[in-house]
């Protein structure tokens, strides 16, 4: 059976796709990118970027036919904050923003709104303990971090802003892309 098959029986079963929250991201470190192997680059693309534009282009058909449907993309704000360590996941970030913003635009013609949510650091996870204790990652985000007046987020703030963005209270809102960060990227 096809793939494609056994998640058409799947959805008959369970009913509609209302809400996709997308977070494919990457547990690759900051790395200069003079330090990256060539033939690493695919690889870090394919898991920051493809996967999402996969995700959102599997629920696209289902939402379409239900005239409705909400879409948020999990990236980070070096898709918008230039980092040194960040390039090629920042590029790689910087195409979830612009793709769920285009995605907006097709979207809202069959009532699906989409948006991205950009955190910088976010506390309390195995990740933020292995990246902190990196050398280089460490130091970068140590940085950062003390620029986290408004507290350091965690997956829960990211859940509650999530929730929102798929209420009803935020049915006018499409292409956007929310930094969450609590105020690293202020400026």
């Amino acid at each position: 059976m096809r793939g494609s098959d056994a998640g058409g029986r799947r959805l008959k079963t369970l009913g509609r796709i209302d809400v996709l929250v997308n977070s494919t991201g990457t547990n690759d470190f900051p790395r200069l990118i003079h330090t990256i192997a060539l033939e690493e680059i695919p690889g870090i693309l394919q898991r920051c970027l493809t996967a999402q534009l996969l995700s959102c282009r599997a629920v696209l058909p289902h939402m379409r036919e239900a005239n409705g449907g909400c879409i948020i993309n999990i990236a980070s704000d070096a898709a918008k904050m230039p980092t040194p360590g960040e390039t090629v996941i920042g590029a790689a970030m910087a195409g979830i923003v612009m793709f769920t913003r285009a995605l907006a635009i097709e979207g809202k013609r069959n009532g699906i709104r989409a948006n991205v949510l950009t955190p910088s650091i976010v506390g309390g996870t195995e990740f933020y303990d292995r990246l902190m204790a990196d050398p280089f990652a460490g130091k970068l985000f140590g940085k950062a971090v003390s620029k986290a007046e408004l507290g350091l987020v965690d997956m829960g703030d990211l859940a509650e802003i999530a929730v929102f963005l798929a209420s009803p209270a935020a049915s006018k809102m499409t292409g956007q892309a929310l930094s969450v960060t609590g105020g690293i990227s202020a400026l």
